[in-house]
């Protein structure tokens, strides 16, 4: 453990004194988080809609300026990993099971129980559904990551600095202040978000899990099963995360989204195609169009509406920020030798239209089953929603079955990839982190999630996440300032563009 850094110590006892805290008294911790969120959303809702703005509008910038032929690299560095393991593992690591989770949960609570503007189960609410589907996956949420990757990948690759987060901020505040206590609390602040940002998915995941082998095969969907779960995908991702980044990690990532792609094209082909490409088609141009309305949506003058942005909106761009430190080394770590415009093209625009695909796909196939009466799907809880979805079409079982195994690797495909982060962040920013310390971090990771699931369940998630995500929004912006301080002293008008 000599590898390891304060911050690891520091790191790891706010994360044992937030488990001991739920542990012995778990109604006090979920009162506190709840009375803490409620006064973010009401008092901050609008920073977060347009700070996530402001990160959009940074990657667009960088995509045709003068920087967009920055190596994230030295001159002669190749990209590592091929264009689809690329797209693979930061797709897995950025998305992952949440997406399995939320595809038909999702658009069915949008079009039937907690809708963005009109009357449940009418004709605009289920239009509404796909759209702000697409909305709360789309590049907004890329954009996050991508500011976060692109910083870390440009000072680790092309200037030699560790993979810290405090290391991309030496052009403002110097480096020895980021070297000493300031810095350190900025680390550890991302250490923090990124336990709280994975424990979240974490517990999506085993609820999911534990959801749909309940549906399948009547085991009780209790917290002890979903214990199991966690416990057994904490021992999967342990040992995938021990054989590095270039084997576990990649290749679970290739067989998932193999898996995953069989499952979206057996659903396609099973469920309502049509109606699918008629509301893919529908939904984009609705997005398009409406854009920047929906990007800066906070209806003051509406409670109703105004408690829908905060409960999902809000809670979306909370859990991009809060997942940010995490994505965004892990693909920086996988993005050396790309250039800054392959980089924000690839990262923007590739995932987010994969998310779509899915929305689409298993949306539209939930909103079909509930529109013709076929089956209740909003009458489910999120956890069994996409499995009752599926029970409805022909291979149904089969279907559910191969979900289990998708949510079950993206479980352990997020998990190691934020294991591995963890690592880099409390080691001074090594590239291959001691295993001993990724046994740590994802033994601290799964008891985290356990907690927050056992005093909170889904509320409880949010809560955390929403605290954790406000104060890492701000380094996001000194983020993007710094990087911009560093390229332009190096490229700017005067200097030997790239």
């Amino acid at each position: 453990m000599k590898s390891v850094t304060s911050v690891f110590w520091y790191s790891l006892a706010i994360c044992l004194a937030v488990v001991i805290w739920g542990s012995v008294a778990p109604v006090q911790l979920e009162e506190f988080t709840a009375s803490v969120t409620s006064y973010i959303s009401v008092s901050f809702g609008w920073f977060y809609l347009l700070i996530v703005v402001l990160f959009l509008a940074f990657c667009i910038y960088l995509i045709f300026s003068r920087y967009g032929k920055v190596k994230l690299g030295k001159e002669h560095d190749k990209p590592e990993f091929s264009l689809l393991s690329w797209f693979a593992m930061l797709f897995s690591a950025g998305m992952g099971m949440g997406l399995v989770f939320w595809t038909t949960a999702e658009p069915i609570s949008h079009a039937f129980t907690s809708t963005p503007t009109a009357e449940p189960g009418s004709d605009t609410a289920i239009k509404e559904a796909l759209q702000y589907s697409f909305f709360h996956w789309g590049i907004h949420a890329w954009a996050v990551y991508g500011v976060v990757a692109l910083v870390l990948a440009y000072f680790k690759f092309h200037k030699d600095a560790p993979g810290l987060i405090s290391a991309t901020l030496v052009p403002i505040f110097g480096e020895k202040s980021m070297a000493g206590t300031p810095g350190k609390l900025i680390d550890i602040l991302a250490v923090f978000a990124t336990i709280v940002g994975v424990a979240a998915t974490l517990g999506f995941g085993s609820g999911q899990i534990a959801g749909g082998l309940s549906f399948l095969y009547d085991i009780p969907n209790s917290f002890t099963v979903q214990l199991i779960v966690l416990v057994v995908a904490t021992f999967l991702f342990i040992g995938s995360a021990w054989s590095g980044i270039g084997r576990g990690i990649k290749y679970l990532s290739n067989i998932n989204m193999g898996l995953a792609g069989v499952l979206l094209l057996m659903l396609f082909i099973v469920g309502p195609t049509l109606y699918i490409l008629n509301m893919f088609t529908h939904t984009l141009g609705s997005y398009i169009t409406e854009f920047f309305d929906m990007s800066l949506r906070l209806a003051p003058l509406d409670e109703g509406n105004r408690q829908w942005i905060d409960s999902w909106t809000i809670f979306y761009w909370a859990w991009w920020i809060s997942w940010a430190p995490f994505v965004g080394i892990f693909i920086a770590r996988i993005s050396k030798g790309r250039t800054v415009k392959e980089f924000m093209l690839g990262v923007l625009f590739v995932p987010s239209l994969v998310c779509f695909i899915f929305f689409a796909v298993f949306g539209v196939s939930a909103l079909n089953l509930e529109q013709n009466g076929i089956a209740q799907i909003s009458q489910l809880s999120l956890e069994t929603s996409t499995f009752g979805v599926l029970a409805e079409y022909p291979l149904g079982t089969l279907m559910s079955i191969i979900t289990i195994f998708v949510v079950a690797i993206f479980f352990i495909t997020s998990a190691d990839s934020a294991t591995f982060v963890l690592g880099m962040l409390t080691t001074n920013g090594m590239l291959n982190p001691r295993n001993s310390v990724k046994i740590i971090w994802g033994i601290t990771q799964a008891a985290v999630a356990a907690i927050i699931v056992y005093f909170g369940g889904t509320q409880g998630l949010q809560n955390m996440l929403i605290i954790a995500a406000l104060p890492f929004s701000i380094v996001i912006i000194l983020m993007g300032v710094s990087f911009f301080k560093s390229a332009h002293a190096e490229y700017g008008p005067r200097k030997k563009k790239p």
